[in-house]
């Protein structure tokens, strides 16, 4: 993300931590925000979210990846760390054309650990190599 949004979106992301821990929901200023920072995805990523489609799978050796299920049905492997998604609108959206900060699965991603409503699921770390390995070779 570039500096300057990239501090406007994790104020964001903290404001709407503190906003769902306190109340259980997202209140619609920081809905607005959301939307105007995010764009289309916004409203993409919070529908993920709705329908639990967000699994984090953490291995013993303290890797994590989160695999979101799309609207389609596949399943994306996004790895916060490097912020990546296999997703073709983050390819040409956000590394070709550099018109979006993110995909919907990177956002729920991110809204989920937010939100605290992350599915959690533990892998040994030979899964872990496996899934690190297959996106080498995508």
């Amino acid at each position: 993300m570039r500096p300057v949004l990239c501090t406007v979106a994790e104020v964001l992301l903290a404001d709407i931590q503190k906003a769902f821990e306190e109340t259980s929901q997202i209140p619609d200023n920081l809905l607005l925000a959301l939307n105007f920072v995010f764009g289309p995805c916004a409203l993409q990523a919070l529908d993920l979210v709705d329908q639990r489609s967000v699994t984090c799978l953490v291995s013993p050796s303290g890797r994590k990846a989160f695999q979101v299920t799309g609207g389609s049905g596949h399943v994306y492997t996004c790895f916060l760390s490097c912020h990546y998604c296999p997703c073709p609108a983050f390819a040409y959206s956000v590394l070709l054309r550099n018109e979006s900060l993110l995909c919907k699965h990177i956002l729920a991603v991110y809204l989920c650990q937010a939100m605290g409503v992350c599915q959690l699921d533990s892998v040994s770390d030979s899964h872990m190599s496996a899934l690190l390995s297959r996106m080498l070779t995508q």
